[in-house]
Parts: C-alpha cells; structure tokens; sequence
C-alpha cells in the first residue's frame, strides 16, 4: 500500500529530498509571488475601469440634462455670436419688410375710409383724403424698408440682439435642473483629484495609459505561474523513476496547486463592458458629439460571483451561492489537503474513511471543471448577445452617427483556474498510479 511507500521515502530521506524541496521552495515562491502580484493588479485593474466607467457612465453623459443644456447652448452661443447677414439674406428681409409694410398701409387706408358715424371720425376721414396720398405713401414703403434693414444690420443693433439673445439662453440654461448635476461634480472632483488631472481628455488618456500598462504586466504575471507550473510537471517526467523522491515532490506538487487555485477564486475571471464610442449629430449646422459612454461595465472573480448570490434576497440564488461556495472552493480545498494527509500522515489517518473518500472518490463532487465550462459558455452567450444588441445601435447616416464597441473579453484569473483545474486532475492521476504501482511493485513507476 501507499504507507508503504511512505516508510520506505522515510528511510530513505536525505540529500536528495532536502535538495528536491529548496528548489521547489524557490519555485513556490515564485509561483506564489507572482500570482500575488497577478491578483493585486488584477483588483487594480477593476478599480481603475469602474472608476471609468463611473466617469464616462451615460447616466452622466447622453442622459444627463445638463449635458445637452451644455452642448445646446455653446451651439447657439456661438451661432448668436457669429450672427451676420448675408447679401442675399438682406434682400429677402428687405422684400418680407415690404410685404408687411404695404399690408400695414393698406389696412390703415381701409380702416380710415370705412364709414364713419361720429363727428370726429368724418373729420379724420376728410384730413386724411386732403392731405394724405395712399399711393405716394406706398411708393416710399422700399426706401422705408432699406432704412429698417440698415439699422437692424447696424453694429450697435447687432450687439444688442446678441446680447438679448444670450442672456435668455443664460436663462433658460440657468432654470433647467438636473437631478444629478451634484453627483456628477462631486464624482468628478473626485476622481481628478485621485489621478491628479484637470479635465476629461487627461483623465482618459491617463486611464487608457494605466491600463495598457497593467494589462501586459497582469499577462506576463499569468504566463510566469504557468511556467513555474511547468517546471514542476517536468521534474515529474524527470524523476519518474525516482521513487523516494515522489512523495516530496507530490506535496510540494500539492502546494502548487492550492496556489492556482487561490488565484484563481480570487481574481477577475470575466469582464463585461459595452459602450457607445461616438454619437455625432449635427445642430444647427454645427456637429455635436458624445464620445465613450458607458452603457455597462462588470467585472467579477469566481469569489465575487458567490459574493452576489449569497447577499441576494431570493431563495434560489442563496442557494446557488452556497452550492458553488462548497464545490468549487471548499470541496477542492479539502481535496488537496486529504492528499496530503494521506501521503503524510500515519497509517491509521491515512486510510481513515473520510481521508481516503476525499483523496480518491470525492472528485465526482468537484464542480470546478464544470465552472470552466459554465464560464467558457457564459462569456460566449454574453458576447454573442452584446454584439447583437450593440449593433443595432450603429447608425451611419447624414443625421447621426453612432458607434459602439463590445469590450467583454476573459480575464487572466480565468485562465489560471483553467491551468488549476489541468494541474489537480493531472495530480489525481498520478496518485492513483503510485498507489496501484505500489500495491504490484514498490519501486514502479508511477509515471510509465
């Protein structure tokens, strides 16, 4: 049996097993140090993309009142301030004045010569017919009409207008509330003064340098954990004949393993992030534009996910919550632990029921392939459905342009929980050789 084997290491350990450990101690650490440095980053990665996400929300942006009272005003601002008349657009004022001018005359001429029943009314009406010649006055309408163009062309009338025009465009700008003005400075402050910038271009541009920078560091931490993985797996294929060495090189294989899978359970395994990039319209002949607009940004570890179910009011999710808490945390971690108490520990612990179902039956039990899986098809059915729907939102016309960008994609954690789950089934296996070698052959091969 494996206890066996056990005796047999114990009476053998020397050089070799001391020389076995340091290097995997070395490895360890390593491995153990950058999947540290892989979950920091990864935590600082989320904050910095909320903290974006917070800022660019639309809730602040394309559905923020304030927002269009901005745009809308610095677009009739300027076109009040840059108000000119055109020669063509004079002569047709000129003609418009007219127009009314005569209409105002005719209707005078028609108002006086009506019939009139009182003393004064005739007396007017003779005045009027002496003295008065509807026809010449009427002639005199176009000079008339230039006048009143030339003065409201003039400088000073134009500065009046605009100044009129201004203060009631200040005024509606002023009497329009939106309820979240006050949330909005106040984040805004905020974040400026956490990034130390002063305006939204810095703000993004030093929010898109950050993250480039943490995105390639978090992946080289990821391809180091593997490689430090590899090793060990390649001491296996190194030592397979090796006996006395394996048990310690299980454990150490052991200790691996717990490490993935702590990294894995911890940091972020999927990101979901939807945004409108551009939305360009054109307003009285000038080009308004909405730039990233964050319609929605989620960004969860396995840990985070049953976080959210547990603290949910429903009864259905509690229990998903705890059922995923049990198989796919606590479950593999006891099942590591029992290999370790049972290539350790005394023969009476060893083959104690519990140890021996955890070591060998219980992986029946383990759901952590399944979340694999589950992530895998969660992220393809929420990709595909995001850019069905942000599609539809692209617009390219003379009117509007609207751009949108899926930015859902799987994050480093869930490539490390994949490398775990690899990692223990391949330890299971092995363990299962060594024990059936053992039964037929103390110093087979657990590998051949």
């Amino acid at each position: 049996m494996i206890t066996q084997q056990k005796n047999t290491s114990v009476k053998k350990f020397g050089l070799p097993n001391l020389i076995l450990i340091l290097g995997l101690s070395i490895l360890l650490c390593g491995e153990a140090y950058f999947g540290y440095r892989l979950h920091k980053d990864s935590m600082e990665q989320e904050q910095i993309k909320e903290d974006y996400s917070m800022s660019n929300n639309i809730t602040f942006g394309l559905f923020s009142v304030d927002q269009w009272r901005d745009r809308m005003t610095e677009v009739i601002n300027h076109q009040v301030r840059d108000f000119t008349m055109t020669r063509e657009q004079k002569k047709d004022l000129q003609e418009q004045v007219e127009e009314e001018l005569h209409g105002l005359i005719a209707k005078a001429v028609a108002e006086i010569n009506k019939p009139q029943k009182t003393l004064g009314g005739k007396l007017k009406k003779l005045a009027f017919n002496s003295f008065v010649d509807a026809d010449d006055i009427q002639k005199q309408v176009p000079s008339f009409a230039k006048t009143i163009i030339d003065k409201v062309n003039s400088p000073a009338s134009h500065k009046r207008l605009k100044s009129i025009a201004t203060s009631k465009i200040d005024q509606l700008a002023d009497e329009t509330y939106d309820s979240t003005a006050v949330a909005n400075t106040a984040v805004t402050r905020h974040l400026y003064k956490k990034y130390h910038v002063a305006n939204p271009t810095e703000f993004n541009k030093e929010i898109n340098s950050r993250l480039a920078a943490i995105r390639t560091v978090t992946y080289n931490y990821a391809y180091a954990m593997l490689g430090c993985v590899l090793v060990a797996l390649g001491l296996w294929w190194l030592m397979r004949k090796q006996v006395q060495l394996q048990t310690t090189l299980f454990v150490m294989s052991l200790l691996f393993a717990f490490i993935l899978l702590a990294v894995g359970i911890t940091a972020s395994i999927i990101e979901v992030d939807a945004r409108i990039e551009t939305l360009n319209f054109m307003l009285l002949g000038e080009k308004v534009t909405f730039e990233n607009q964050v319609l929605f940004f989620q960004s969860k570890s396995i840990l985070d996910i049953i976080e959210v179910l547990v603290k949910q009011p429903k009864p259905d999710a509690i229990v998903v919550g705890v059922l995923m808490l049990v198989f796919i945390i606590i479950l593999p971690v006891l099942r590591i632990t029992a290999k370790g108490i049972h290539l350790l520990s005394s023969k009476k612990l060893a083959e104690n029921k519990v140890v021996k179902y955890l070591t060998f039956e219980s992986g029946k039990w383990d759901m952590a392939d399944v979340m694999v899986v589950g992530i895998l098809m969660t992220y393809i059915g929420l990709n595909g459905i995001l850019k069905s729907q942000l599609s539809n939102l692209n617009i390219h016309n003379s009117l509007l342009t609207t751009t949108t960008v899926n930015d859902t994609s799987l994050q480093p954690g869930y490539f490390i929980f994949v490398v775990y789950v690899v990692f223990e089934t391949l330890l299971s296996y092995i363990l299962k050789r060594m024990t059936n070698d053992e039964v037929t052959d103390q110093e087979g091969d657990p590998l051949s």
